[in-house]
């Protein structure tokens, strides 16, 4: 896997001190055996695929993750979406301020255990939900085009198994 600097068109010379000229692409070749390497340099592909489409929407990873968790999820709690998502107690509780806010969520006292909170998404927070869920579903695609259905699965699947409490993914 070569790293590019710019567009990868090609490697592109460029004078460097002494009047030596280097290509922009590096050499990666001593970190191509890490799967973290891996996984991180296709993470920044997928948040800029994110970013793309979801910032034009005012939403942040972590705010679609908490939307998509609540959504999925009957009575689930701040800490429980905390410890799914591995952000501290103060970070959670700024997000879903935040998101509360925006009219995305409440938070609303549980009937069995009055010190217990649920989170809920709002009517508005349903149908903002429901819209980014469709642009979520199609907006990896191009990124992914080198991928065949079963390969796509199959990483998906390879991932989830590097965290521990990630649940097994539904079947397509």
């Amino acid at each position: 896997m070569k790293v590019a600097n710019v567009a990868r068109a090609g490697p592109e010379r460029v004078a460097a001190p002494g009047g030596r000229r280097v290509t922009s692409v590096l050499d990666d070749s001593a970190l191509a055996h890490l799967v973290g390497y891996a996984a991180s340099r296709a993470a920044i592909e997928m948040k800029k695929v994110f970013a793309r489409h979801m910032a034009p929407h005012g939403l942040k990873i972590a705010e679609f993750s908490i939307l998509m968790l609540v959504a999925g999820n009957g009575d689930v709690n701040q800490k429980q979406l905390g410890q799914a998502l591995d952000i501290s107690p103060p970070n959670m509780a700024v997000t879903l301020d935040r998101m509360v806010e925006r009219g995305w969520i409440e938070r609303v006292r549980s009937t069995r255990d009055r010190r217990a909170q649920h989170i809920h998404l709002t009517k508005a927070g349903q149908a903002f939900c429901d819209r980014v869920r469709k642009i979520a579903a199609t907006m990896e695609d191009p990124a992914l085009a080198a991928l065949s259905r079963a390969e796509r699965a199959l990483l998906i699947e390879l991932l989830r198994k590097l965290v521990p409490s990630a649940s097994p993914p539904p079947a397509a």
